[in-house]
């Protein structure tokens, strides 16, 4: 029996799945958790790392591993390989103001032509105009920038300043799926822009060392295996999903992702829609969302119970919950760009305001909201024939409910899995083999359409 190991170094925690390459079944997982934050010492994904390999068992018997991580996080290195300082993650929204005046200086068709998507406070590039502005003498330290999932590979590989190998910079490598979230890498070119990456730093860049761009099944050697690329959270997670074009996946994790696979780049110069690459050789249009799953933790807390409750008064609530809307950006909003605005809630009557309501309202404006991005990413020519419906939330059986109400789509729900960690798997094997695994999609749920147009037009009416 031949092993691969996928790994989803998470915003939350990192996962490890062992699977057998000839069945796809998985053999045994690990997990450790990440500490909570939108900046966060490198270290701690190091640790969590090593914790889960020994709760799955460990690497000896595996031949192949690749690592998929949270997009974005900017994780600065010196000339020696130390890490400048924590690094900020996609969740942080202090780059907002460098997002806006980057945009301002490139132009936002500009970004859209030469990188696929225009900037927003999530992304790579707005990270390291903030460092210039706001640490100089940090930015100045920079010889290489790496993303999370590149510089966990780097040192599973055994490099870094502490590892056996040396801190050679010169041996980072990524993938086009997590490289097109920089904002300085085109992924129709399959090459950075290094005058973006200039603009971003203040300063020349071309000294300054980005990780090499490995093809979608290409190899490097590791310590007793070898291991692939690695990817972008959302492209492993279409991966695992064993997503094909006229698929749309939707996330319902800490973030909220609407994403498809697409054989043509979008580029969207409105900024709604990003243009990334997938990791099998194409694109991956996704719209992001920071407001998911978070939102129904904090209404159950308000309202005093735990998840399955807060289903079943969802569930007693009428569609629409009697005019109660619920605009969720409790951390700010991705999409639409608001990174300073704060959760409303609207249409509270004597009547209206209800436990019941309350519950509905929060999930139909999770949902309303990534409903917003499908259409966005819909409006690109892109096919919406099922939509695969993943994240701890998807289980819901009142957010099955209203999935079916507002997305206009027939709807999958997959059985519960970490797909970010098995579509790095699927790529460990791809790339170990030379031939993608046909490994089966367990479901648990094939809702048909419902479509109640009056739950997305009263959330419409209240969009700025």
């Amino acid at each position: 029996m031949t092993l691969v190991a996928g790994i989803d170094s998470s915003t939350q925690s990192c996962k490890v799945v062992v699977r057998d390459v000839g069945t796809g079944d998985v053999v045994r997982t690990g997990r450790a958790s990440h500490p909570d934050g939108s900046e966060v010492d490198p270290r701690h994904w190091w640790d969590a790392l090593q914790i889960a390999i020994a709760g799955a068992g460990g690497l000896d018997d595996v031949a192949a591993v690749a690592i998929a991580g949270q997009q974005h996080g900017m994780v600065a290195l010196d000339a020696d390989g130390a890490v400048i300082r924590p690094a900020l993650l996609w969740n942080d929204t202090r780059s907002a103001d460098a997002a806006a005046a980057l945009t301002a200086e490139v132009g936002a068709a500009a970004f859209a032509e030469r990188a696929g998507l225009v900037p927003v406070a999530s992304f790579t590039a707005t990270k390291l105009r903030w460092l210039a502005d706001h640490e100089p003498e940090n930015a100045a330290r920079v010889a290489a920038v790496a993303l999370p999932h590149d510089w966990l590979t780097w040192r599973l590989r055994g490099f870094g300043p502490d590892g056996e190998r040396g801190p050679v910079l010169e041996e980072l490598v990524t993938d086009r799926s997590d490289a097109s979230g920089t904002a300085y890498f085109d992924p129709s070119r399959d090459a950075y822009d290094r005058e973006l990456l200039a603009t971003a730093l203040r300063r020349p860049a071309e000294d300054v060392v980005l990780p090499r761009v490995l093809g979608p099944r290409e190899l490097v050697d590791g310590p007793g295996f070898v291991v692939a690329p690695g990817a972008g959270d959302n492209a492993g997670a279409a991966l695992g999903l064993g997503a094909r074009p006229g698929d749309i996946g939707i996330s319902i994790g800490t973030s909220g992702t609407v994403f498809a696979v697409t054989d043509v780049a979008v580029r969207d110069p409105s900024g709604t829609v990003a243009g990334f690459a997938d990791a099998s050789g194409a694109f991956l249009p996704i719209v992001t969302t920071l407001n998911a799953a978070r939102v129904l933790d904090v209404t159950a807390r308000l309202l005093g119970v735990d998840h399955a409750e807060l289903a079943r008064l969802a569930l007693a609530a009428e569609p629409g919950a009697g005019g109660l809307v619920m605009q969720p950006w409790f951390e700010g909003e991705r999409t639409p760009n608001l990174p300073d605005a704060t959760a409303t809630l609207f249409g509270m009557t004597l009547g209206s305001t209800t436990r019941e309501n309350l519950a509905r309202a929060a999930i139909e404006g999770v949902l309303c909201g990534l409903a917003e991005g499908l259409d966005a990413i819909r409006s690109h020519g892109v096919a919406a024939e099922r939509v695969l419906l993943v994240g701890g939330a998807a289980q819901s059986a009142a957010v099955q409910a209203v999935a079916a109400q507002v997305l206009d789509a027939p709807v999958v729900v997959p059985e519960p899995g970490e797909y970010v960690a098995l579509g790095a798997a699927v790529q460990a094997a791809w790339a170990l083999t030379g031939a993608r695994p046909d490994w089966p999609l367990r479901t648990s749920a094939a809702l048909p359409l419902d479509a109640r147009p009056a739950i997305r037009a009263q959330y419409a009416a209240r969009l700025p």
